[in-house]
């Protein structure tokens, strides 16, 4: 049941369309192609399990967890009340 101005499963197409764009997004991270047998970062070798466990690895696992702490999550607002765009 939706209220106000929306119709009738807008909420839910808004959950799924966040789901959506965030598993795009994650797709999108994931590397592709031939895997690197050093990491671009450092310099370091990679190890053989991590580059078969993993198509087009392009760092070791030190670099790569630092890379992981800089990625950003959108925050983009579907609901476009006032007071979910003061969060």
């Amino acid at each position: 049941m939706a209220g106000g101005w929306s119709r009738d499963g807008a909420v839910e197409e808004q959950i799924e369309d966040t789901v959506r764009d965030a598993v795009a997004g994650a797709r999108a991270r994931l590397p592709a192609g031939e895997s690197l047998t050093h990491c671009e970062d450092c310099g370091e070798p990679i190890p053989e399990r991590r580059r078969t466990a993993l198509a087009g690895v392009r760092t070791c696992v030190a670099c790569q967890s630092e890379r992981d702490k800089d990625v950003r999550h959108s925050m983009i607002n579907r609901r476009g009340s006032k007071d979910s765009q003061l969060r």
